[in-house]
């Protein structure tokens, strides 16, 4: 089992949701936590009974390079390394994709791919040097594209075939790669998510309060680190998308479109009323 004790733990996007219950969650378990966020004083105002000595803030933008060289150097010079690396921050969007601005895919691929990309290697020298762990916070819109959400699903594919990829080549120095799929997790990362002209959507179409709660997803998101998983999915529905995607592909494009058409205001149902009208 990897402990966390006295580990250095990075994590991003920790103003709120699973990134600010991770945070919390590795301290808890020994850990000391470097947190970003683009809003440093409401990354600051989350956490406002930390220990100073425990947790450390910095204001990045994991979309901009050389944010994510700083914020790493920032940790470095501060704590002498880096052992874990959560890579978290995310933006999601609902929008068809012959509605949406192309500048609304191109953001996520920026946050959700390149943040990834951008804190790996620039946190990677530390954490070989640690035989420590890269973790990225997915999707099973990694494994599964999802309709009204093709920039999302985009990242988080190109997310985890960077992982992986990375994972194979650092398989026998020490080195742990790996990702996980918490599924749909409470949280403001509906209300936050890009519409067709990259506004916040501002509501969410999903009950919050049946959904796993950002502290029992950061639960299991550090057992996993501490199991040195290779991936893991969390919830049973994602896990049967998964396997259904694998075997029976065309069962699987409609189960997912009729899902996805149920949901409240569903951009599918412009597909649907354009049939009816023909």
């Amino acid at each position: 089992m990897y402990s966390l004790k006295e580990k250095v733990v990075v994590i991003t996007g920790a103003s709120s949701g699973i990134g600010h219950a991770l945070a919390i969650a590795a301290i808890e378990r020994g850990a000391k936590a470097a947190v970003c966020g683009r809003d440093i004083s409401k990354l600051k105002n989350a956490f406002p009974a930390a220990d100073p000595a425990r947790i450390l803030f910095y204001q990045a933008d994991v979309s901009i390079e050389k944010d994510c060289a700083a914020f790493t150097n920032f940790v470095v010079q501060t704590w002498g390394q880096i052992d874990v690396l959560i890579n978290n921050a995310g933006i999601s969007m609902r929008a068809l994709f012959e509605d949406a601005d192309l500048s609304v895919i191109k953001e996520l691929m920026d946050i959700n791919f390149w943040g990834t990309v951008y804190m790996t290697k620039y946190a990677l020298p530390s954490i070989r040097k640690q035989n420590g762990v890269v973790l990225g916070v997915s999707s099973v819109a990694g494994y599964r594209g999802l309709p009204g959400r093709t920039g999302y699903s985009a990242s988080k594919f190109a997310m985890q075939g960077f992982l992986e990829a990375l994972r194979t080549e650092l398989l026998h120095t020490g080195t742990h790669v790996m990702w996980v799929s918490p599924g749909f997790t409470a949280s403001n990362i509906r209300a936050v998510a890009r519409s067709s002209d990259g506004s916040a959507q501002g509501e969410t179409p999903l009950e919050e309060s049946k959904l796993m709660t950002a502290e029992e997803c950061a639960k299991r998101i550090l057992d996993a680190v501490q199991q040195r998983k290779r991936s893991v999915i969390f919830t049973f529905m994602g896990k049967v998308t998964v396997w259904l995607n694998k075997l029976f592909s065309s069962t699987a494009d409609n189960l997912v479109y009729n899902h996805f058409l149920k949901e409240p205001n569903s951009p599918l149902v412009k597909y649907e009323t354009n049939q009816k009208g023909k």
